[in-house]
């Protein structure tokens, strides 16, 4: 009994049925839970930019082959185009045979009219082409402040080459920068202690400010989501680890923990230190860790391109707009480039869905709105989604590259 109170996945499970409980019985202690969860994920946001930054050092000043890095980015990008390609298509085609939208009556959901303003605004400023430009930091400093993961990553490949360019002179360097991996990664193991109660703050409030009686009127496209990101996870990945001869079960297993906590949090980003070390310890090597993970949390978002295919079709449903094969195809094109555009930006869901429908013009931009309210319900499938896809492709990349050790999968 003593073993079962101190593991962390059974205090996560009692944490968020908890927060269930707070949330639906008081509903004045949403602020404070609120406060809760946005300081257990600051916890974690503050010990991102350090692990990503180091990680990526070591795995790429220990490599001999320089071109090896390239063929690992090379792959891992192309993976990540073909996988969120076909979640786009998975979502498109399960949203037209279940019809979420068809019998949907949108006087149903109170508009949000400051909240659509936003999501608009942001849309039109959103250019694709810059946030490809965004990658290279005008201000390193800044970069680690802002924790801009995708600058972080670039500025350590520059930094690990670098560094390997030294070679018997960068050893003590390297030495330090293991050194201080593993502090952080200590650091991490402590902050653990508290994701109880980082997930108990997320649930209640999510519960207290939205309410159950939010999804009634969206019960069948929250519904379909879930089932598509059940059906992607436990059909496609599961066809993926096969051909790469893994276990999908035994590697769920070893990620639990990290996935009752972005459900708890709704926050992809609270399991990526969490990822990094489980991934190396599930038979990774660092170097392929160090530049799947993070590339991954901005082009490889599976989650979040199946619930945005869905939601397009969605509301084209709402308003009785029939796409043709042709509309649908260019929606997936459009949201191909998009889906990527706004990577790491807060509201990016609505932002890309804004973007999206703005550029078909044949879907109202103002239909975003009727998703306002019951959007943090699906954050969670979403966000488990995109976790355990980054998992998957980083084993894929590593055994793709003779950089995985089976004889850690056990532990």
């Amino acid at each position: 009994m003593k073993r079962l109170l101190s593991n962390l996945t059974f205090q996560v499970i009692v944490a968020i049925l908890l927060g269930v409980l707070v949330g639906l019985y008081f509903k004045d202690f949403a602020p404070t839970a609120q406060l809760i969860s946005k300081t257990f994920i600051s916890l974690i946001t503050m010990l991102i930019a350090p692990i990503i930054f180091f990680t990526i050092v070591l795995g790429i000043a220990g490599m001999s082959d320089m071109k090896k890095v390239g063929r690992v980015g090379g792959k891992a990008l192309l993976y990540f185009e073909l996988v969120t390609t076909l979640a786009l298509v998975i979502g498109v085609a399960v949203a037209n045979i279940i019809k979420p939208g068809s019998n949907f009556i949108n006087n149903h959901v109170k508009v949000d009219s400051s909240k659509l303003a936003e999501y608009e605004k942001g849309a039109a400023n959103m250019k694709w082409g810059e946030f490809f430009a965004h990658i290279v930091p005008g201000n390193l400093f800044k970069a680690f402040a802002d924790g801009d993961i995708l600058q972080i990553l670039f500025f350590a490949i520059l930094f690990g080459f670098g560094l390997s360019r030294m070679g018997k002179a960068g050893e003590s360097l390297i030495q330090t920068f293991d050194k201080l991996s593993k502090v952080f990664f200590n650091i991490m193991k402590i902050v653990m202690k508290v994701a109880p109660l980082g997930a108990f703050g997320g649930m209640a409030y999510t519960i207290s400010t939205y309410g159950i009686k939010t999804l009634q009127p969206l019960a069948m496209l929250m519904g379909s989501v879930y089932l598509t990101m059940f059906l992607f996870i436990f059909v496609v990945l599961n066809i993926i680890a096969a051909l790469f001869k893994f276990s999908l079960w035994q590697y769920l297993k070893h990620i639990k923990e990290e996935i009752l906590i972005v459900l708890g949090t709704s926050s992809s980003e609270s399991a990526l230190p969490g990822m990094m070390e489980k991934l190396e310890k599930f038979g990774c090597s660092r170097s392929v860790v160090g530049l799947v993970i993070p590339a991954g949390y901005s082009f490889n978002l599976d989650g979040t391109t199946i619930y945005l295919s869905m939601a397009t079709i969605f509301l084209a449903q709402v308003f009785k707009i029939d796409l043709s094969l042709e509309q649908q195809l260019t929606i997936i094109g459009i949201l191909m480039l998009t889906s990527k555009g706004a990577a790491g930006v807060t509201g990016s869901g609505f932002i890309v869905l804004t973007s999206t429908l703005a550029a078909i013009k044949v879907i109202p931009v103002e239909g975003v709105a009727i998703l306002l309210g019951v959007d943090r319900f699906m954050s969670e499938a979403r966000a488990i989604t995109n976790v355990i896809g980054n998992g998957v492709a980083t084993i894929v990349i590593a055994k793709s590259e003779g950089e995985f050790s089976s004889s850690h999968t056990a532990s």
